[in-house]
C-alpha cells in the first residue's frame, strides 16, 4: 500500500464495514470515506449499493492492527496481542514470546521495522 496512507476515520470507517452494516443506511463515517476507499480498492460496492471490504481491505486492518501490536509490545513486554497478531509477528521475527508471563519481548529486527514505519509516518 505504498502512498496509500489511511487516515484514522478511514481506518475507523474499514473497520466498521468489516463488522457488518446494518440495516440500509451507512454511518457518516463510512459515507464521508467511501469514495477514497473505493476508489483504493479497500472496499467494493456492489450494484445494489451494498458495500463490503475487499481482500486488500481485510489486509490494511491486519496490517495496521501489527503495526499497533508491535508498537503495544516496544512500550510495554507485559502486553497480549491477538492471536492472528503474534503469530504474524513471531513468524516475521519481529516478537519473540516470554514464557513466564505470556508477554512478548521485540527483537532487534522488530525495532529496526518499527523505525521504518515510523519515518514513512505511519
Amino acid at each position: 500500500m505504498k502512498n496509500e496512507k489511511l487516515t484514522q476515520d478511514e481506518y475507523d470507517a474499514l473497520n466498521e464495514v468489516a463488522r457488518g452494516i446494518k440495516g440500509d443506511r451507512v454511518s457518516a463515517c463510512i459515507g464521508r470515506n467511501t469514495k477514497r476507499l473505493a476508489g483504493l480498492k479497500l472496499f467494493s460496492i456492489a450494484h445494489n449499493g451494498r458495500i463490503s471490504l475487499t481482500d486488500k481491505g481485510q489486509q490494511a486492518i491486519f496490517l495496521r492492527r501489527c503495526i499497533l501490536g508491535l508498537r503495544a509490545v516496544a512500550a510495554d513486554a507485559g502486553v497480549k496481542l491477538d492471536a492472528d497478531v503474534a503469530m504474524f509477528l513471531g513468524k516475521k521475527a519481529h516478537v519473540l514470546p516470554r514464557p513466564d508471563d505470556g508477554g512478548y519481548d521485540i527483537t532487534e529486527k522488530g525495532r529496526e521495522s518499527l523505525a521504518d514505519i515510523t519515518a514513512q509516518g505511519m
